[in-house]
C-alpha cells in the first residue's frame, strides 16, 4: 500500500491553462483549480478538505441537442460535483459549481453519511499504528518486538459498518501484517488483531482482539521478488520474445478524447469512481451512423468475504464506492502493462487542498491481433477453396490497485461490431493468520504455513444506457426452451424442437431477474420500433454473460443489505440524469437500513421500462475459493462478457475486412492442379501473413508470406 501511495504522491502536479473542452471530457487541472477556488471564495470562513472534484455529466437532452447541431444548440454548462469535509462538522458538504459562469449553484450539508476514502486518508493509518501504545502492546503480545514497529504494516479498509460506532465518525479498520525485511511480502505474516482508526482525528479508538490468539508465524516469508525466485531455481530460460510491431502505425484516430476505429466512434471519459467511462458509442454502417450506447461504465463492485468470525464479517469492500476505481488507478508502463503502439490518456484528480494531481498514462489505448475473424474451407476440393480473415481488436484499458488486489479492466472492440468487457484479477490474496493445528472449517484455505486465505466473491455492477438506433429501447430476457408439445405430436413428432423464448420487460419490477445456465439465458437491449428486413426481429444488442455468480451471504446479512445491487443479475430502470451508483452515492459506513441505490429507484416496481429511455444494471463476477497456486501472488484470472449485435446489421458486418487468404473455386481450378494431391500440396506451401489485411490474389508460386512475395503467372 505504501509503495502505491508513494507513487501517487510523486505524480507531477498539473498547471495547464484552461481550454475549451468537449462536454464529456474529464476536468482538466486548470478546471479543478478553478472549481476549488470558486468554492473557497464563496465560503472563506470554512476550512475545507476536498474529497471529490469531478465533472458533473451534462444533462443528456442538452448534450444530444448540442451534438445534433453544435452551431445552434447551446453547449452544455460545465458543471462540477464537489464533496468536501469541514473539521468538526459531521457529514459532508455537497456542492455543484458552474464553471461556465463561475459560481456555486448549490451547497448543502449532507448529514449521516461518509465520503469516499482517498489515498491521503489511507496513508495516515500506517504511520499512526506504529506509534500507538495500545497497538504496540498487541504487537508485543503477538510476538513482534517493540523495537520492530517499523516492520509492522497494515492495509487500511473502510470499516464497512459497525453498530458500535455508526456513521458519525469517519473510520477505517487496519488489517495488520509484519515484514521481517522491507522487501518481504507482508501477506505471509498477518497479525491477529484489528485496530479501528478515526480518519479525521487521527487516533486509534478501539482494537478488535480475537478470542483465540494466534502468535506471529515463525515460517519464512513467501516472496515473489527475484531473490526469492532465484532460491527456487531461478527464472525459466525457455521463454522467447514476441515482438509486436505496427510499421504503418495504428488504425484508430484520436480527436481529443474521441476515438474512431473500424466504424466505431465513441468518447473516452474517466472519473475518480468509475474509472473509464465510454460515452456516445456509435457505428458507421456504410454511411449510416447508428447510435448504440449513450454511456457504459463499471458503476460498483463488492467483495464479500465468507468467514463468519468477528470482525471478518466487516470485510466486504465496495472498491468503487468506498475508494474509487479512478483514485486507485495505476500509471501504466509501455512494454509491461501494454504492448505495441500505444496512445495514453492521463487522469487528473484533486488533493485535499484542492490542488490537481496528474496520474500519467492512466488509460492505455492500443490494438491487438484478434485471431481468426472468420474462415471456411470446402471439402469438395480437399479444402483448397478457402477464405480466412484475421481480425484486429481495439483495447481501452486501465489497472487499479485496491490494497492487495489488482483489477485489470479491458474494454475491447471487435471488427464484427461486438463490444467485450474483460476483467482480470491478480495481486495478492487478503490473508489472516492461523495456528499450525487450526482448522479453517471450510471458510478458507491454508495456502502457506500459518496463512489462511478466506473464501470471497468479486461482484461487479455494469451500468449500460443503451441507445440502440434511438432513445426508445426495451430489454427482453431470452431463454432457450424445449417445445412444449410431446414427442409423437403433430407439432413436435420427433421431439427435437427448441426455440428462443423472449420476454419483454414492461416494468422495473418485472426486470429484476437472475442468470439461468440451464436455459442459456441472455438479455437483449432492443429497439422495438425498428425491425430487421430479413428476420423481422427488432434490432438489438445482446448481453451474453455467463459468469454471474449469485451473492452468497444470506438474506438479511449486513452485506446483503448494503449491496442490494448484487442480489440479482439484472435490473432495469428508467433513465434519470446523474443516477449512476447502484449502492448509493455515499457508500462508506452505510448500514443497509434502508438499502440504498437500486431498491430506492425501483420502489414498488411499477415504473415503465418498455419502449423508453432505460438503464440496464448487470451484476456479474466470480466466487473465489483460494488455493496454494494463488500464493504468494495470483496468476491473473479473467472474466468476460459480450455485447453482440443481433438482427442489427443486414449481414456479417466484417465482410469488408481484407482477408489474410482467399481462394475461390474457380481460382483453385485455374491453379492448374491435375490431382487433388497436387492442389493440396500447393495450398500447404502458402504461408499466411502475420499482418491482417495481406491478400494473396492467386494460388501460384507463393513462396513467402502470403501477399508479400506472390507472383501470379
Amino acid at each position: 500500500m505504501l509503495e502505491r501511495l508513494s507513487q501517487i504522491s510523486s505524480h507531477t502536479r498539473a498547471s495547464a491553462i484552461p481550454v475549451a473542452a468537449h462536454p464529456l471530457d474529464p476536468l482538466s487541472a486548470a478546471e479543478i483549480k478553478a472549481a476549488t477556488a470558486i468554492v473557497k471564495a464563496a465560503y472563506p470562513d470554512k476550512v475545507l478538505a476536498f474529497n471529490v472534484v469531478s465533472l458533473a455529466d451534462p444533462r443528456k437532452a442538452e448534450f444530444l441537442a448540442w451534438q445534433a447541431d453544435s452551431e445552434k444548440a447551446a453547449k452544455p454548462a460545465r458543471e462540477v460535483d464537489i464533496v468536501a469535509l469541514e473539521a468538526g462538522v459531521s457529514g459532508v458538504w455537497e456542492g455543484l459549481v458552474d464553471l461556465t459562469v463561475g459560481k456555486v449553484n448549490s451547497w448543502k450539508l449532507i448529514a449521516g453519511v461518509q465520503p469516499i476514502l482517498t489515498s491521503e486518508d489511507l496513508i495516515k493509518v500506517e504511520l499512526v499504528i506504529r506509534k500507538d501504545p495500545k497497538v504496540i502492546e498487541q504487537c508485543v503480545i503477538s510476538g513482534v518486538p517493540a523495537d520492530e514497529m517499523h516492520k509492522v504494516y497494515c492495509d487500511p479498509w473502510t470499516i464497512g459498518y459497525d453498530e458500535r460506532f455508526g456513521t458519525e465518525r469517519r473510520l477505517q479498520q487496519a488489517i495488520m501484517f509484519y515484514r521481517s525485511d522491507e522487501d518481504d511480502s507482508q501477506y505471509s505474516h498477518p497479525l491477529d488483531f484489528c485496530p479501528i482508526f478515526d480518519t479525521e482525528t487521527g487516533e486509534i479508538i478501539a482494537i478488535d482482539i480475537p478470542a483465540v490468539r494466534r502468535p506471529l508465524s515463525k515460517h519464512k516469508h513467501a516472496n515473489f521478488h527475484s531473490k526469492a525466485v532465484a532460491e527456487l531455481g531461478g527464472y525459466r530460460d525457455s521463454v522467447k520474445p514476441i515482438v509486436v510491431t505496427q510499421p504503418e502505425g495504428v488504425s484508430f484516430k484520436m480527436t481529443g478524447r474521441e476515438i474512431e476505429w473500424q466504424n466505431f466512434k465513441f468518447h473516452i471519459g474517466f472519473n475518480y469512481r468509475e474509472g473509464i467511462v465510454l460515452n456516445n458509442i456509435s457505428y458507421n454502417d456504410h454511411g449510416n451512423v447508428r447510435p448504440l450506447f449513450y454511456r457504459m461504465s463499471l458503476a460498483e463492485m463488492v467483495v464479500p468475504y465468507g468467514n463468519p468470525d468477528h470482525p471478518h464479517h466487516r470485510k466486504h469492500a465496495f472498491d468503487l464506492g468506498e475508494y474509487g476505481g479512478g483514485y486507485m488507478t495505476n500509471s501504466l508502463a509501455l512494454g509491461c502493462d501494454c504492448k505495441g503502439v500505444i496512445h495514453y490518456l492521463d487522469a487528473v484528480f484533486p488533493d485535499r487542498a484542492g490542488e490537481p494531481i496528474t496520474i500519467k498514462n492512466a488509460i492505455c489505448i492500443h490494438e491487438e491481433d484478434d485471431g481468426v475473424l472468420f474462415k471456411h474451407s470446402d471439402f469438395r476440393d480437399s479444402y483448397a477453396t478457402t477464405i480466412l480473415t484475421r481480425g484486429v481488436k481495439l483495447v481501452v484499458s486501465q489497472i487499479f490497485t485496491a490494497a492487495n488486489y489488482e483489477y485489470m479492466v479491458y474494454w475491447i472492440f471487435h471488427m464484427d461490431g461486438t463490444i467485450q468487457l474483460e476483467i482480470k484479477l491478480t495481486g495478492i490474496l487478503n490473508t489472516y493468520i492461523m495456528n499450525d493445528d487450526e482448522d479453517a472449517r471450510g471458510f478458507g484455505t491454508r495456502v502457506y504455513p500459518g496463512v489462511n486465505a478466506h473464501n470471497h466473491q468479486h461482484l461487479f455492477s455494469l451500468r449500460i444506457n443503451p441507445m440502440i438506433d434511438g432513445l426508445e429501447n426495451s430489454v427482453q430476457m431470452v431463454d432457450a426452451v424445449r417445445d412444449p408439445n410431446p414427442v409423437g405430436s403433430k407439432e413436435n413428432y420427433y421431439g427435437n424442437a427448441f426455440f428462443p423464448k423472449a420476454t419483454v420487460f414492461k416494468t422495473a419490477g418485472e426486470a429484476v431477474t437472475d442468470y439461468d445456465g440451464t436455459t442459456s439465458r441472455t438479455w437483449d437491449m432492443i429497439n422495438p420500433n425498428k425491425k430487421h428486413p430479413y428476420s423481422g426481429k427488432p434490432v438489438s444488442y445482446k448481453l451474453v454473460s455467463r459468469e454471474a455468480a449469485p451473492l452468497l451471504p444470506k438474506e438479511g446479512s449486513l452485506v446483503w443489505k448494503r449491496a442490494a445491487f448484487a442480489r440479482h443479475t439484472i435490473h432495469v430502470t428508467p433513465y434519470v440524469d446523474r443516477q449512476f451508483y447502484p449502492a448509493g452515492v455515499y457508500v462508506p459506513q452505510t448500514s443497509g437500513e434502508p438499502s440504498m441505490g437500486l431498491p430506492e429507484w425501483i420502489g414498488d416496481g411499477s415504473a415503465n421500462v418498455e419502449n423508453t429511455d432505460v438503464v440496464l444494471w448487470h451484476t456479474f463476477g466470480i466466487t473465489h475459493f483460494p488455493a496454494p497456486e494463488d500464493f504468494p501472488i495470483m496468476p491473473a484470472e479473467p472474466m468476460t462478457l459480450l455485447l453482440r449485435p443481433r438482427n442489427f446489421f443486414l449481414q456479417n458486418p466484417a465482410l469488408d475486412v481484407p482477408p489474410s487468404y482467399v481462394m475461390t473455386t474457380s481460382g483453385a481450378r485455374n491453379a492448374g492442379a491435375s490431382t487433388v494431391e497436387s492442389l493440396t500440396d500447393k495450398v500447404s506451401r502458402l504461408a499466411f501473413s502475420e499482418t491482417a489485411g495481406s491478400v494473396c490474389k492467386c494460388g501460384n508460386n507463393c513462396s513467402g508470406a502470403c501477399g508479400s512475395s506472390c507472383e501470379c503467372k
